[in-house]
């Protein structure tokens, strides 16, 4: 039987969140990971777990992102793990600021967009504000554990 939504998708891109939702990509353990960060939101019981191991260049070699609670954030966190093979912290900073962006109704352009992967598709989350925190938490565990992976200056 197929999982329902929680969410009214009414959307071109409900068929991507439906998917990451779905079949979560990244959900292996990550031996010897050099970045581990844990968010819960107390209200709603949404939880994330980020392990991410970084090469010798200091680029995303593996990712595992392991998400409990609502689609919105189940299919966030795969689609931010999807996004992140082969990026240094600092364009994994960037993604956070261009995500939270787009949460808040800024305009990206076209190739913004498309470098996003499927990301784009959760735009549709902010007609619903209450949700917005549901997408941005996994967010939110990436840019806690990028500022204990970088050494203060």
């Amino acid at each position: 039987m197929p999982q329902l939504p929680d969410f009214p998708f009414d959307s071109l891109y409900a068929d991507a969140i439906m998917d990451h939702y779905r079949n979560p990509r990244h959900r292996a353990p990550v031996l010897g990971g050099n970045i581990q960060s844990h968010q819960f939101n107390p209200f709603c019981g949404d939880e994330v777990t980020l392990d991410i191991r970084l090469d010798s260049q200091g680029r995303v070699a593996e990712v595992s992102s392991v998400s409990d609670g609502c689609s919105i954030i189940q299919a966030s966190a795969s689609m931010m793990a999807d996004s992140m093979p082969g990026k240094t912290l600092e364009q994994l900073r960037g993604l956070c600021q261009q995500f939270r962006g787009m949460m808040q109704g800024q305009t990206l352009t076209d190739e913004t967009l498309a470098g996003m992967g499927d990301l784009p598709a959760l735009r549709v989350v902010r007609q619903y504000p209450v949700r917005i925190k549901c997408a941005l938490l996994p967010w939110v565990a990436l840019e806690e554990g990028i500022k204990q992976a970088t050494p203060a200056n």
